[in-house]
Formats: structure tokens, sequence, C-alpha cells
């Protein structure tokens, strides 16, 4: 049945939908972390180790998942999500020992979130578009943002009223009914199911097609995951993106309790970390939307920009603690830092686009996962060292430039041009 408009913003719409509900289950822990450790008295470290954990695991899983998308399609990737994180969410609630948390909410919720989140949509969602890839890719992921607003206050309120368990079940549940209908309208590529990205007619003899190829010779290569592990670009793209993550994960772990350090008040902290995500939104957006304009090189660049401008106003802030320096600091992260999600599947397809593309995502998405969680441990093992977070915020403004260098040293506008910038491929 022909539909009255392109197919693949019916991808993008249960992108957004699982990523506003997929992501925010994870992050969820951090509402049920209280309730569970006055419950069982744990320690503090030994509770917080199973998100952690989970975190490890998503990481290894990640290349293993890149190979069943190449072989599967998204179908079976986020049914085997959806499974994997509903189930660690039901049965979360029977807990009794610290190694149940870790089983359910580390190692089944933690490998599902890589299926339902960033790096599990972005091995396909890029295949769907060419002329609005960024554009796409961020309105789909703005649906974290959205659901960290809607569903996180409903698992709160259901917490204080009901408890954690039945928070956690409820979570659990609405995953399955929701989830797992909507991702069987997935498709791997347009050409599946007889259309062209971004809904373009069918190339004909009569008419030129469009080509967005610089190199041939580089994009005409079937790029295997062993073909592409001995190229400069891969590690050049993999140093960007651990960069991207350390900056990203440095600063969200550390921001709340940095700024009630030096004395701002728990609603100033709260707020700010709601206005981050707040300010995502239209951040993904609209840079998504102009790296399709200019270039996905610019696009990181402005986001490590952001990401340097908010580390820079945070250590201002220990010296110069006034609000107008925290709304540089939110402004410069939500607005401009977020906007690197919706760009990192562009910028791997763009360069190693083929049949392979879901294994080699994955294997460097495993370095960019290493970013992550190098960026919050290096940073507090200097704080804890050296009594500030001077140090390991300078050091995070050094990890914003090498990442936005990196990227431009894997120039993925030297194999294939966004749209905006066609007339330097003959085409338009």
């Amino acid at each position: 049945m022909r539909l009255p408009f392109f197919y693949g913003w019916i991808i993008v719409v249960v992108t957004f939908i699982s990523m506003a509900i997929g992501v925010n289950a994870r992050t969820s822990f951090s509402l049920f972390f209280p309730p569970i450790i006055d419950e069982f008295g744990w320690e503090r470290g030994v509770t917080a180790g199973a998100f952690s954990f989970g975190f490890l695991v998503s990481g290894v899983v990640s290349p293993l998942i890149g190979r069943l998308m190449d072989r599967a399609g998204p179908r079976a990737v986020m049914e085997l999500g959806v499974v994997l994180m509903a189930g660690g969410m039901l049965l979360a609630p029977l807990t009794t020992q610290p190694w149940h948390l870790y089983l359910t909410i580390g190692v089944m919720v933690g490998a599902g979130s890589v299926c339902l989140g960033y790096s599990g949509q972005s091995l396909f969602l890029p295949n769907w578009f060419n002329r609005r890839r960024g554009l796409a890719m961020g309105l789909a992921f703005a649906g974290v943002g959205i659901g960290s607003m809607t569903l996180l206050p409903w698992v709160q309120h259901m917490i204080e009223q009901s408890g954690w368990r039945t928070a956690c079940t409820a979570m659990g549940v609405l995953i399955l009914i929701v989830l797992a209908p909507i991702n069987l309208l997935l498709h791997k590529r347009p050409e599946d199911i007889g259309l062209q990205p971004d809904g373009d007619a069918a190339p004909s003899a009569l008419v030129k097609p469009v080509s967005y190829v610089v190199d041939s010779a580089w994009a005409d290569t079937d790029w295997t995951l062993s073909r592409a592990v001995r190229t400069a670009r891969f590690w050049w793209i993999a140093l960007g993106y651990f960069g991207g993550l350390y900056i990203w994960y440095a600063v969200q772990v550390h921001q709340t309790k940095y700024l009630l350090d030096i004395g701002f008040s728990a609603n100033v902290a709260v707020w700010a970390l709601g206005a981050v995500s707040l300010l995502g939104i239209p951040g993904q957006i609209v840079l998504g939307h102009v790296s399709d304009r200019i270039g996905r090189e610019w696009v990181w660049t402005a986001s490590c920009l952001g990401f340097a401008v908010c580390f820079l106003a945070l250590i201002a802030l220990a010296q110069f603690p006034s609000l107008l320096l925290v709304y540089v600091m939110v402004l410069a992260q939500g607005a401009l830092g977020y906007g690197l999600t919706s760009i990192m599947g562009a910028v791997v397809l763009e360069i190693f686009q083929g049949k392979h593309f879901g294994s080699i995502f994955g294997t460097i998405m495993l370095t960019a996962l290493a970013g992550g969680a190098a960026g919050p441990w290096v940073t507090g093992l200097l704080h804890d060292l050296t009594g500030s977070y001077a140090l390991g915020f300078a050091i995070a403004v050094v990890m914003s430039g090498l990442s936005a260098i990196a990227v431009w040293l894997a120039s993925p506008r030297k194999v294939r041009a966004v749209a905006g910038q066609l007339h330097r491929t003959g085409t338009r």
C-alpha cells in the first residue's frame, strides 16, 4: 500500500518512541537507587556498581549487536533489546541479593540498552535518508529528551506512591506493550521495501542520479571490519567518539554534585540538569539539520566547543559563583553539546557504508562506550587525589579539542558530501 508520505518518517517515529522509553528506562536506575539502598542497607558503591557493570556489558556486546544487525536486520535487534530490557525490569523486583541487581539491571538492561539506544538505532536509521540524514536523526534522538521530561517524573511518582518494585514492574510492562509491536514496522533500508532514500524516485536512464560520492575508489571498496581497522580513518573516528562520550558523561555524572559543593542550592543543581536535557531537544534537531547543509565535521566541532565552554564555565564558577555562568554552562552543554548524537551514525556510514556497516559501527561504539566509562571515573579520581574538580574539568576541555580534531582527520566530507555540499561531487 502506497503511503501519502515517505515511509522513512515512520522509521523516525518508531525510533523516537523507542529512544524515549528505552534510554530513559535505563536512566531510571538513578530513581530506584535511593529506595533500594534504604531497603537493603547495601553500600552505595556496591549498589551503584550494577549500573556501572551494565555500562561495561553494553560496551562488550556492542560489536555483537552490530554483527546481528548486518545479518538479521533491525527487527531482530530491537525485539532482542525489548526482551532483555523488559525482562530485566520485570525480574529486578525479585532482588534479595546484590548479584540479582547486577544480573537484571546490569546485564539484561545494559545489553538491552545497546539495542534500543543510540548505538542500535544508528545502525539502520541513517540508511533511510541522504539529504535529510542529520535532521532525521536529530528528530529521532530528541525522543530521549521528551522521555526524560515525561517518563521519569511518572516513575518517581509511582515510587513515592507504591514503591520501587511496582515502578520497575510498570516500566517492564510499558516496554513490552509499546515497543514490542511498533518495532515490527522497522526495515533496515528503503530498498528492502522497494523505495529509495528520502523517498526519491528510482533512478532511470533518462535522469542522471544524484551522487553524494566524492572519493569513488574509497566508496566502491567493500568495507569489512578487518579492512576498516587497517585504515587511519577508523582509528580517528574511534578516538573522536571516545573523546565525545568522555566529555559527555564526565559532566553529566559530576555536574550536580559539583554545583552543590560550590554552594548552589539543590533546586539550582536539579534545574540545571533538567534544563540541559530540555535544551538538548532543539539542539539535536537544529544541529542535525545544519550538518546536512555544511557538513558533519563542523557540527561535531560546534558540539565539542559547547562542551569545552561548559567545562570552562564550571571551572570559573568555583571563583565566580553566579547564575549567569550556570546559564552559560547549561546553554553550551544542551544546545550545542548534545548535537553529537545527531551525527554519530552519519559520520561512520558516510565513510564505511556497505553491508558490514553494523560490525564496523558496533566496534567503534565499543571505544566510544569506553570513553563514556572513562570520563566520569577519571574526573572523579582526579577530584579524590587533588580535592578539586579543576584538573579533571581542564582535561575534559583538552579532550573536547582532541575529539573535534580527530573527526576532521577522519574527514567524512572527503568520502561523501552532504546535501548542502553536492557541488563538490559535480551533481545537484
